[in-house]
């Protein structure tokens, strides 16, 4: 089992969301988030973390589970800051009330033995941090999170970026039954035009079937699972 969370703040202060998500050993991931309407980043990033720590704590655990935050605010408060602030009152070394006392106080509460926090630098590339902050920044903007796939798609590189634009085009010119003439067939599946004019029955091109009309036409029909082990 491991675990992540991350906060954002449109304006700080202004509209703001958090994210987190649970990985658990078979695979699944359970996500969490929230929005709130005037808010601070380090205050979404305090309550993405109480949040995460109130559902660990409803769940079994096994051995020590680490959650994963790009806040070094959250980290250095809870690892070091907080004992001082406690010792003299609520108080900062400068004698200043020390701001978000409220959440600083739930997650003083809410700390489990088993759980500690480790420090990724976010942006990165680190999955789960990425993900926990596209979940955040949606619920900032009071948008639904992108779903996991989605997110991975905008993230692939330029290449793949490409490949799955062209699958989705595929997907809906098989849908919609338009034919394509030789050189737009060409250009979808970037394959070049002599080569393909050679051909004159159907054929298999990833998740279709590639088949000849009159007139030097072709359209793409979906294939059923059973014939996928053709042309690639």
């Amino acid at each position: 089992m491991a675990a992540a969370c991350d906060g954002a703040c449109s304006g700080n202060p202004g509209p703001g969301g958090w994210g987190a998500l649970i990985r658990f050993a078979d695979g699944s991931v359970r996500e969490y988030g929230g929005h709130e309407a005037a808010t601070t980043n380090n205050r979404m990033e305090l309550t993405a973390a109480l949040a995460l720590l109130q559902e660990l704590r409803q769940l079994p655990r096994r051995g020590e589970l680490v959650i994963r935050t790009d806040s070094r605010y959250l980290i250095d408060g809870l690892q070091s800051w907080i004992h001082g602030w406690k010792r003299r009152g609520w108080r900062t070394a400068s004698g200043s009330a020390v701001l978000n006392r409220d959440l600083w106080e739930q997650l003083d509460a809410a700390r489990l033995a088993d759980v500690r926090f480790e420090h990724v630098r976010g942006h990165s590339g680190d999955p789960d941090n990425e993900r926990c902050d596209a979940i955040a920044v949606a619920h900032a903007r009071g948008q639904e999170a992108p779903t996991a796939a989605a997110q991975a798609a905008d993230l692939a590189p330029a290449p793949l970026q490409q490949l799955l634009t062209r699958l989705e085009l595929a997907g809906r010119l098989a849908q919609g039954g338009y034919s394509l003439t030789l050189v737009e067939l060409a250009q979808l599946l970037e394959q070049p035009a002599a080569q393909l004019a050679e051909r004159q029955d159907p054929w298999r091109w990833r998740d279709w079937r590639v088949e000849p009309l009159a007139e030097g036409r072709w359209r793409l029909v979906a294939a059923p699972p059973a014939a996928q082990h053709g042309d690639g």
